[in-house]
């Protein structure tokens, strides 16, 4: 018998990215997930469905078992920690880097930075290695006001293209992580239900490959 599977998926961008590689392991939502309100959807294989959530919220429903499987991007595991989840599977979707920012030219303070992010945890734990004092400002978006409103010397954020950087009069510095978005699997679901994860971990890999 098909043990019930729920696979967590990141809205957006890595909700689009993704459903090519889940189609190619035989799982294709029953309706157009773009087109529905719903956060639930069934799929073309029995037992199986997907729920669609917030990035920041795919692997707190993997870590604690409300999904088996899911989605999510490696700068939000960098951030909110992986305990209770295996990564088996870097799915090379939704790549972009994890840098620092200022304005152009500018130099940095030779006392505390002032650093304005969502990723505060990632960024504490990077000024601590470069041996940094840095007060970090936590921010929801809109990163690149920050410095040039006077709230911070740097940021630290996702870089796509560089774009929004320059178009603002920033640019980027220092590289902290390349990122992508991963397979992630709940612990005790990978033990209980071994070989229909591990059969859809396999043919998501040859689907990335090919």
């Amino acid at each position: 018998m098909t043990n019930k599977l729920t696979i967590a998926l990141t809205k957006g961008r890595i909700l689009q990215e993704t459903l090519p590689l889940l189609a190619a392991a035989g799982i294709e939502p029953e309706e157009d997930i773009s087109k529905s309100r719903k956060l639930i959807f069934g799929t073309s294989q029995p037992g199986v469905s997907l729920v669609v959530l917030r990035g920041s919220d795919v692997p707190t429903y993997v870590q604690f078992g409300a999904a088996d499987m899911g989605v999510s991007g490696k700068d939000t595991l960098l951030e909110n920690g992986a305990a209770g989840l295996y990564e088996p599977l870097d799915l090379n979707i939704a790549k972009c880097r994890l840098m620092t920012a200022a304005i152009k030219g500018a130099k940095a303070p030779n006392g505390r930075l002032k650093v304005a992010t969502k990723y505060v945890n990632v960024a504490k734990r990077y000024y601590a290695a470069q041996g940094r004092q840095a007060d970090i400002i936590k921010l929801y978006g809109g990163m690149e006001l920050a410095p040039l409103m006077d709230l911070a010397d740097e940021i630290v954020d996702i870089v796509d293209t560089g774009n929004t950087l320059k178009a603002n009069g920033l640019e980027a510095r220092d590289h902290i992580a390349d990122i992508s978005s991963r397979l992630i699997v709940n612990k005790a679901s990978m033990k209980m239900k071994h070989a229909q994860i591990q059969r859809i971990i396999d043919d998501i890999a040859a689907a990335v490959s090919a």
